[in-house]
């Protein structure tokens, strides 16, 4: 096969064949089929677009670019969930334990913040001792130990991905259904599971700013989930205002725990992440329905196994727990400083952008992938759309370890809330439910 002729037929808005999708995948991964050939035809993708058929083959391909992990071993039933990531979502780490408590084994590889979203394993960092870095015999036996295990991605698996994707960011096709179908799915097939469960966010938090976009990418990653033979369920999530209460590493650490121990019930983060661990029982026939399954991770909650699960898994990824138990040990920030309400009123807007950006100047994030993390820093005690506040009244708390940093925070703070006269419903954190 000839790569160029391969990319006019793209180019010319023609469907790829299951040969050719193989032939390109596999030269670049390679090196035979060069960079500017392989950035050629990611463009003639992001113009012309895939078919479903195209995009499940381009998928298959690029897991099978590299090393999938061998879970033939684990007896229970494989059920991952995956988010397309915001500001303050900890869903995984409430949701991982809660799952292995149900039964289910949750092989969960996770990846690290870059902008103003923040990543699951920078927040499993900020626990003082915790190795994100297992190997694949490791993970698999933490798995068997306590029913789950979250790690960060290895060079082995799905190399064609981080090839493709580091293409992707700078030739402007970052934004491509098919790509970013085929980027997420293939690093999480390859993970060996029966079932997952997509939480894909929209708003302006989330990389996918309108619902309209954001059903579309959920349907895409449903389609070749189910053309992979796996179970597939995808809901649909607000991110325009943050996820939760905080944002920055430690400190969602410790909303999470708490909620773990049955705090923050009923609030949005905890809504969404019993609605996702539902799904993720029902998928692995742990519970007849949604319904059932939420009394058996209530009941998890309320016993204090899910707290002790966590504990566990903590535990065999070397971390100190006596951090989980008495929380203040967790890294601090030096600085604590509010923003209170300018006036009285009913909140109408609390803008995930703004917040993000915020806890992103502070040092909880990076502006380059070789950044150091400040993991003390953050928000927290977030007020959120609908609640009505008084003039003076505390709406976030602003944790900071440098002045200047402060400052500059403090600017998108101001700009994040919007208050009104007249009452605000609060939105609906789940918005739509997506099964093919």
């Amino acid at each position: 096969m000839v790569p160029q002729w391969i990319i006019e037929k793209k180019r010319d808005g023609h469907i790829l064949s299951a040969e050719e999708i193989r032939f390109f995948i596999n030269g670049f991964t390679q090196g035979s089929i060069p960079d500017y050939q392989m950035a050629a035809m990611a463009m003639a993708i992001y113009l012309k677009g895939m078919t479903p058929e195209e995009t499940a083959i381009l998928t298959d391909s690029m897991m099978r670019s590299g090393a999938m992990v061998d879970t033939s071993s684990i007896k229970l039933p494989l059920v991952d969930k995956h988010s397309t990531g915001g500001i303050g979502d900890k869903v995984s780490l409430i949701l991982a334990p809660l799952a292995a408590c149900a039964g289910l084994a949750v092989p969960m590889i996770s990846g690290r913040g870059l902008g103003i979203t923040g990543g699951t394993l920078d927040k499993l960092e900020s626990i003082p001792g915790f190795n994100v870095n297992l190997t694949e015999k490791q993970f698999i036996e933490t798995i068997h130990k306590c029913g789950f295990s979250m790690i960060g991605q290895t060079g082995e698996i799905a190399p064609a991905d981080k090839k493709l994707y580091a293409l992707r960011d700078v030739t402007g096709t970052v934004a491509s259904i098919p790509l970013i179908t085929a980027s997420i799915m293939c690093k999480k097939m390859a993970e060996g599971i029966d079932s997952l469960v997509l939480d894909v966010k929209w708003g302006t938090g989330a990389f996918m700013k309108t619902i309209e976009d954001a059903t579309t990418l959920a349907k895409s990653m449903v389609r070749v989930g189910k053309a992979m033979n796996k179970g597939m369920v995808a809901l649909l999530t607000d991110m325009n205002q943050p996820l939760g209460r905080t944002a920055g590493n430690a400190l969602e650490i410790i909303e999470s725990m708490e909620c773990l121990q049955g705090q923050h019930a009923g609030e949005d983060l905890m809504n969404i992440t019993l609605a996702l661990t539902a799904e993720m029982l029902v998928l692995g026939k742990k519970a007849e329905n949604t319904v059932a399954a939420l009394e058996i991770l209530r009941g998890h909650i309320v016993s204090g196994a899910a707290f002790a699960k966590f504990k566990e898994m903590a535990v065999l990824h070397g971390a100190d727990v006596s951090t989980l138990d008495d929380l203040s040990k967790l890294p601090k920030a030096r600085i604590i400083k509010p923003y209170l309400a300018p006036s009285a009123g009913y909140l109408a807007k609390v803008d995930a952008e703004s917040i993000g950006r915020a806890v992103l100047v502070l040092g909880g994030g990076r502006q380059k992938t070789d950044d150091r993390i400040d993991y003390g820093v953050g928000t927290s005690g977030l007020a959120k759309i609908g609640d009505k506040v008084e003039k003076g009244q505390p709406l976030v708390t602003v944790h900071a370890n440098s002045e200047e940093k402060l400052a500059t925070a403090m600017g998108y703070i101001e700009q994040a809330f919007g208050l009104t006269d007249t009452p605000v419903a609060p939105p609906k954190p789940i918005v739509d439910r997506i099964t093919g």
